[in-house]
């Protein structure tokens, strides 16, 4: 009997831990640059005295999901994407630099450039500071030039250039936070190949109807070790039954 109920408990705990992870990427389909978390169930023998009769199953971080968004046009300046490959460098909450696909810039009333997740943007040494300007333009290399207040169009100045780096995924990590670093917790360096798409933004990638129907098949696979349970508990009423009768 407690082998039975054993790998159901198991099995249950087990599919609310990735049906946690699903929702999770349900409830950042509309985060701009979300990258999808990976899960996967893996079969481990349970070994002990004698043979290992029992079986349970172990959900596992498979990693995440590095396909790109979709590049959907805003139209505003301060809007940017990665186009291909590459990371947008901020600065997170340790003091950190961490890597993002997050382009949604905006200049906070201190003058720092950050994201929509209100993380600073780092530059050539360290977060972009941006001075008043009536324009700002962001380039396809990162190159941030602004037109000062009460100077003319034709004095522009380049205030600094976003870093953008392209370290390899397989060395990256994902914190809490939703940004990456490298596994080592070093500094990539900046690379020129990686480019901007501005007046754009990347959607998250994950693919909305493959959630939802992994949410209904998880929600049924655990109607289902719920039901062994209630029939290891009737099973177990039948032979206690039987027991007193004798």
């Amino acid at each position: 009997m407690d082998r039975i109920i054993y790998t159901a408990m198991n099995g249950a705990r087990q599919v609310m831990l990735k049906q946690a992870t699903n929702n999770h990427n349900l409830a950042n389909l509309s985060t701009t640059g979300f990258r999808a978390d990976l899960d996967s169930f893996k079969n481990n023998p349970l070994y002990g005295p004698g043979h290992p009769t029992r079986v349970y199953v172990q959900n596992n971080r498979a990693g995440v999901s590095f396909e790109q968004g979709q590049l959907i046009s805003t139209n505003n300046n301060l809007d940017i994407a990665v186009g291909g490959k590459g990371f947008i460098a901020v600065q997170d909450n340790d003091g950190n630099e961490s890597y993002t696909r997050r382009g949604d810039l905006k200049v906070s009333p201190s003058g720092i450039l950050e994201n929509g997740a209100g993380y600073p943007v780092m530059g050539n040494g360290g977060p972009i500071a941006i001075p008043p300007f009536e324009k700002l333009d962001i380039g396809k290399d990162g190159t941030i030039s602004i037109k000062p207040l009460g100077q003319s169009s034709a004095s522009l100045a380049i205030i600094d250039r976003i870093k953008l780096v392209n370290p390899d995924t397989q060395n990256l990590e994902k914190t809490r936070s939703g940004l990456f670093r490298t596994k080592e917790n070093e500094e990539a360096d900046a690379d020129a190949s990686v480019k901007l798409e501005t007046g754009m933004l990347e959607t998250s990638n994950v693919n909305s109807i493959e959630a939802l129907v992994n949410m209904i098949e998880l929600a049924r696979q655990f109607e289902m070790h719920v039901n062994v349970l209630k029939q290891a508990e009737e099973i177990d009423a039948a032979a206690a039954t039987i027991t007193r009768l004798n």
